[in-house]
């Protein structure tokens, strides 16, 4: 970077490391020969139409059918949803409204989806941290221990990417103890994987509770980023303040409402059963393969595991064309990666590579204690 151009850009951007997205490492212009299975996508992409006669026109800012369709989905009021530019507007959102940069502070419990970090970074906003407990629930008592010391307190369930989903009287007791000093944001984005998991019907006891949801996993629609703020109305009525003026483009909403039609919801539906079907054998076919040990649990579309080998097979995967994620970066995730589920075709063709692998791995090891002897 010139030395000018350094100057002007302020210290907090300039220590940034930005998010390391799927499409970042490996973009999706390389090729359809890759099978991904690396950023928690669908595998099948859904029909849908579009009308272009009011393209022309700049698109309300909060459309008032796709707020009703989303509201009739959740059982809520459509004063009551926010929608955004995926759920990562959400997040950002929030921090821009209830935090002060370079004085407030959010909470995140690692390891977790990386953007709650990455967001408060980018708005020069502090962050404090709360590693889960080696079973991967969160540890309420650490969490309260900060109560007067953040604004916001980031939480997912499903939690990505250890799989698990959060006990509710954890969720209460934390609730509980940041009552009128907090926003406590639970991100739900996995919950169709998990579907009597979720916790919208909390939403009419804690005022400071926030949800956040998205089309992008179960609704197969990662390519439109559309996403919801779930809240209290007092709460929607800050976030509009800091929005953009036209966060959600027409063609969006038109394949949103869609989605959210009755025949679009049976449908996301049978693809919902169809990948956790096909996300229980793989992951049975998983624990068979000396050098695995699952990891956490199996809650939304993704599988996590643990190899003492995770470098050399993410390095094999690769070389194969078939992408997974690799999550050994984060903290408690050491040689840990992550599988989307894919089509039945898809998961066949990484477990034939896996196996394959391994018993490469095993040859390998006779070999060489022959060798030794």
């Amino acid at each position: 970077m010139t030395d000018w151009l350094e100057q002007l850009t302020t210290q907090h951007v300039r220590d940034l490391t930005p998010y390391e997205s799927a499409r970042r490492l490996f973009g999706a212009s390389e090729g359809n020969q890759r099978v991904w299975l690396n950023a928690n996508e669908s595998p099948q992409a859904n029909e849908y139409t579009l009308q272009s006669s009011l393209l022309n026109r700049y698109p309300d800012c909060q459309p008032p059918k796709l707020l009703a369709q989303y509201a009739q989905y959740t059982g809520l009021m459509p004063e009551q949803i926010v929608t955004t530019r995926g759920a990562d507007e959400g997040i950002e959102l929030l921090i821009r409204a209830f935090c002060q940069p370079g004085r407030d502070s959010v909470l995140i419990c690692p390891p977790t989806y990386g953007m709650y970090a990455i967001s408060a970074n980018t708005f020069n906003v502090g962050v404090e941290k709360v590693l889960l407990n080696q079973d991967f629930s969160v540890n309420v008592s650490a969490i309260n221990s900060f109560v007067g010391k953040v604004k916001l307190i980031f939480l997912c369930s499903p939690n990505n990417p250890t799989g698990t989903i959060m006990a509710q009287e954890d969720l209460e007791c934390i609730l509980t103890a940041y009552s009128n000093n907090a926003i406590v944001v639970l991100d739900e984005a996995y919950i169709e994987f998990s579907a009597g998991c979720a916790k919208t019907a909390l939403l009419a006891k804690y005022p400071h509770l926030v949800i956040l949801r998205t089309l992008s996993k179960g609704f197969a629609l990662a390519g439109i980023r559309c996403g919801f703020v779930l809240s209290s109305v007092h709460i929607k009525s800050i976030l509009l303040k800091v929005i953009a003026p036209y966060p959600v483009p027409d063609p969006v909403a038109q394949i949103a409402m869609q989605a959210l039609s009755t025949v679009g919801i049976e449908l996301m539906r049978a693809n919902v059963k169809c990948l956790s079907a096909q996300r229980t054998l793989l992951s049975e076919q998983l624990r068979q393969v000396a050098g695995i040990t699952l990891m956490g649990d199996q809650c939304g579309n993704f599988i996590l595991f643990n190899s003492a080998h995770s470098k050399a097979l993410m390095h094999y995967l690769v070389e194969k064309n078939v992408l997974i994620r690799d999550q050994s970066k984060q903290v408690m995730l050491d040689n840990c990666l992550r599988i989307s589920i894919g089509t039945k075709q898809q998961n066949a063709q990484l477990m034939t590579l896996i196996e394959t692998f391994f018993s490469q791995q095993k040859g390998s090891h006779s070999t060489n204690q022959e060798v030794a002897r």
